[in-house]
């Protein structure tokens, strides 16, 4: 498992060639998805935090992030999460490990 970088930009034109070949229902799991492997190897390499780049638009992507990062505080995977106080369009994952 590679280490991710402390930044990771969520929307789907970044890290897919053909982005334009999906539905936007695709492309909100992919980015999804894209967080996941992301959060799990931070994780996993013991980073004390990792941010991820939602944007604004209309918020689907944010909403989902959000109640992904939920699911991962309930379960103890993280210690908690916050809209970056610099940019409304990151959310900054303190692992706490």
């Amino acid at each position: 498992m590679r280490k991710p970088p402390a930044i990771v930009d969520l929307h789907t034109d970044t890290f897919l060639e053909d982005w334009e070949d999906y539905s936007p229902e695709e492309l909100l799991q992919e980015s999804i998805d894209f967080m996941r492997s992301n959060l799990d190897a931070a994780i996993y390499w013991e980073m004390n935090e990792i941010k991820f780049i939602h944007g604004k638009g209309k918020g689907m992507l944010k909403k989902m992030v959000f109640e992904e990062l939920q699911e991962y505080k309930a379960h103890g995977s993280i210690e908690r999460y916050y809209t970056s106080y610099q940019n409304e369009d990151i959310v900054v994952v303190v692992i706490g490990i």
